[in-house]
């Protein structure tokens, strides 16, 4: 069974930097998350080139450039407060479960 620990800690929305491979230190908004095969896709990140065949929605073809997917482990949270790349933690404040910034200790979630 896949580990899925650090799926609930990034979200999509949230600022990431890259810090394994290629586009090491790129920053970006995550478009996507794809939890069953523990991937993201950052805006103008990684990106891939598809050769697509003429079609009604392209009717041209060609070749069109995408976002693919990183591991969601080569990539780490932005905090909002410190501005670094930092690991996430989870706690309970009341009834609910609320992300936060281990180096400055402050809470990332809006709320």
């Amino acid at each position: 069974m896949a580990r899925q620990a650090k799926i609930g800690k990034i979200k999509k929305g949230d600022t990431v930097e890259v810090i394994q491979g290629k586009e090491r230190g790129k920053r970006g908004k995550v478009l996507r998350v794809l939890p069953e095969d523990q991937r993201v896709v950052v805006e103008r990140v990684n990106f891939i080139k598809r050769h697509v065949r003429p079609s009604q929605k392209n009717p041209q073809g060609g070749v069109i450039e995408r976002e693919a997917g990183l591991h969601i482990s080569n990539v780490q949270l932005v905090c909002p407060s410190c501005g670094q790349a930092a690991r996430v933690g989870v706690r309970v404040e009341g009834d609910e479960k609320v992300r936060y910034c281990k180096k400055c200790n402050v809470q990332v979630d809006k709320g």
